[in-house]
């Protein structure tokens, strides 16, 4: 576990291929995304060769996001999830769609979600007991205190309500991790330097299989979330490298 002595726990260690310190992850990893933005759904359809939404929105459903609800998107992005949520809560239900990326959020408003607003998991703008379900998709391993994360998230859950996390973990085997390596760090940012003309977004995508490799166990995980409070917490795993991490607010 990533730990201080404060008691916050990193999902991963400093990586200074990209920032100097803890103290200017923030600043950098806020302006990979950005500068990504505009190319950044495009690489997320070629990686998962275009089953992404259908897997995300089968996610939320075994969650049990229902219509009515109310959801919240922590590092909403380009906003996926939040517009798969918009359609299964429907009309009586609400989505907010959070993020610390502008040019994200410029992004998942044109799209089609309807509330967005700029902010960060570890300190929610949003009174206690206000969600039905907290969600955050592929954006773990970019927070700075996983155990601040997941108070604020129990904070505003209602009694029952639910936390969705989804990640990619780093596969156990040395060979499906040199495979996936090869793949996310290798092939992934070339073809988008070459089709999309991006360094910035392949500067990012680099980024990214670097904080699944090395990325806090999938325990880790799981004790943060119990350790907070959060109860009946699991994890459900999808071909091996996708971890669905779920935690239910006591009634």
């Amino acid at each position: 576990m990533k730990q201080d002595n404060s008691g916050s726990v990193s999902p991963h260690p400093v990586l200074t291929g990209y920032y100097a310190d803890a103290q200017s992850r923030r600043q950098k990893v806020d302006q990979m995304f950005n500068d990504s933005a505009e190319h950044y759904d495009w690489i997320n359809s070629m990686m998962s060769f275009g089953s992404g939404e259908w897997y995300r929105k089968q996610a939320l459903l075994r969650a049990g996001l229902k219509a009515g609800d109310a959801l919240l998107d922590v590092g909403a992005g380009t906003g996926v999830i939040s517009l798969l949520g918009q359609q299964i809560v429907g009309a009586e239900g609400k989505v907010i769609a959070l993020d610390p990326s502008p040019g994200m959020l410029a992004v998942a408003k044109a799209r089609g979600v309807t509330n967005t607003m700029v902010g960060l998991g570890e300190n929610l703008p949003f009174p206690d007991n206000s969600f039905d379900m907290v969600s955050m998709g592929y954006a773990l391993r970019h927070v700075a205190d996983l155990s601040l994360l997941f108070a604020e998230y129990k904070r505003v859950l209602k009694p029952g309500g639910k936390v969705l996390i989804l990640e990619i973990t780093r596969p156990q085997s040395p060979l499906g991790r040199v495979l996936l390596k090869c793949y996310m760090k290798g092939i992934v940012p070339t073809i988008t330097r070459l089709l999309r003309g991006s360094k910035p977004a392949q500067e990012l995508m680099r980024y990214y299989w670097d904080t699944i490799d090395q990325c806090v166990p999938p325990q880790t995980i799981l004790d943060c979330m119990g350790a907070v409070g959060l109860s009946a917490v699991k994890r459900h795993r999808v071909q091996a490298v996708f971890s669905e991490y779920t935690g239910v607010k006591a009634p």
